[in-house]
């Protein structure tokens, strides 16, 4: 039957304001949710390096799916259900691996890295081989980003979804690059009050001292967390940056800006902006802290944000690029997945010090877990009212509009099953 509170609660959320309670809170919401982000949206996962070698896996968990993802024997990278063809077992135990052939530990029915059976003891004659392969997820691969979609049929078209990142991370050459660093914020927030605070920086002054410290104040007021996160702000600045743009056009360096409106099927966002008060890279002393990406032989002080949708973000500096990933673990849980990545031929130690790259954004997603944890539980009191927005939270305005989007299709499906 449809979703009755999920139906109720978007027909009285008032524009402009934030989300009734149950839509922060109710499982039946949640798993619509789920549902909704899986099958529209090519959600990032990882990066490449990760399984560098054929027979490199990891497992990843979104929603109440476990799917392995795994490097074949001619380099492809491929994505695989965790569930046995046999009886329905999850086939790899592990976080992480390298194997030759995927193995169910219950029955060692085996299967080779492309999902392909293998081995199946003591099946009678009747029994076809090739009628159970392991099912496969759909899986992309882009500048060394892997993007996993749930859809059971024709997915999303990744060129569509991808296509207009090209030029923006051309310079950074990401697949030239590896993870230096990971690290997982699990935070007792939903999932959209975890994306709500990163969509802006209205909190930035009272919450953030350290990232206030490295970026430029006026630039946070202008552009709030990025392209379209704001109203435009602190007019001097703009002048300021419209020369800047104009500079780095004449050098090439500086793609197209975007930011979608609610309408748009993946709410994407790009841009570049200098980081400002002299520091050459987002770094906890506005210092250099690895070896370039860039082409250029000097940091250029600049930053490059990528929003592929609500839940997979990327930001590349000079030197080092983190990717986000905000995976949602219950109605009432996210997990923050970080990566850092750094050059290839990059050593630890020698250099770039993990600790050094993790700096920043590990300080600023620990504040940010005490945030998003403190709203939750306010959320949760009978005295909540949803509240209006400011003038600095207008992308999160427009994020609720584009997750209405997001569910409403879920919403007539399980209606018209009725």
């Amino acid at each position: 039957m449809a979703d009755t509170t999920l139906i109720a609660s978007l027909e009285r959320w008032k524009n402009g304001y934030s989300m009734p309670r149950e839509l922060y809170c109710d499982p039946e919401v949640y798993a619509s949710d789920i549902k909704a982000l899986g099958q529209s949206q090519w959600l990032l996962i990882d990066h490449e390096s990760r399984i560098s070698k054929p027979g490199d896996y990891f497992t990843v968990d979104i929603g109440g799916e476990s799917i392995i993802v795994v490097r074949d024997k001619e380099g492809k990278v491929r994505a695989h259900y965790n569930v046995c063809r046999h009886r329905g077992s999850r086939i790899c135990l592990e976080a992480q691996g390298s194997v030759r052939t995927l193995t169910c530990p219950y029955h060692a029915w085996s299967y080779d890295l492309s999902g392909q059976l293998k081995s199946a003891r003591f099946m009678d004659g009747t029994f076809e081989p090739d009628k159970h392969s392991l099912t496969p997820c759909n899986v992309q691969v882009f500048e060394g980003l892997i993007f996993l979609n749930l859809a059971a049929g024709v997915p999303p078209s990744f060129e569509d979804f991808s296509s207009r990142f090209i030029q923006m991370l051309a310079r950074y050459n990401l697949v030239e690059t590896k993870v230096a660093a990971r690290r997982v914020f699990p935070t007792n927030a939903n999932w959209k009050l975890v994306v709500e605070n990163f969509f802006e920086c209205y909190h930035c002054k009272s919450a953030h001292a350290t990232y206030c410290s490295i970026h430029d104040e006026m630039k946070m007021l202008a552009f709030g967390a990025g392209p379209g996160s704001s109203d435009g702000l602190a007019g001097e600045y703009m002048k300021t940056f419209a020369l800047w743009e104009a500079q780095e056009k004449r050098a090439g360096r500086q793609a197209a800006m975007f930011s979608d409106g609610p309408d748009s099927p993946y709410f994407q966002s790009a841009g570049r902006l200098p980081i400002g008060k002299d520091n050459v890279t987002e770094s906890l002393d506005g210092k250099a802290v690895a070896p370039l990406i860039i082409p250029e032989d000097q940091h250029d002080g600049a930053q490059t944000g990528c929003v592929f949708n609500p839940v997979s973000v990327l930001l590349a500096n000079s030197d080092h690029a983190i990717g986000f990933r905000f995976n949602p673990r219950g109605p009432l849980a996210t997990d923050v997945e970080v990566f850092w990545l750094v050059a290839k031929s990059a050593r630890e130690g020698v250099d770039y010090d993990p600790e050094r790259i993790k700096a920043v954004w590990q300080v600023t997603l620990l504040e940010d877990k005490t945030i998003t944890e403190n709203n939750q539980k306010g959320i949760q009191s009978q005295s909540y009212r949803p509240g209006p927005y400011s003038a600095q939270e207008s992308k999160i305005a427009e994020f609720g509009a584009w997750y209405q989007h997001l569910v409403r299709p879920v919403v007539g499906a399980a209606t018209s099953q009725c």
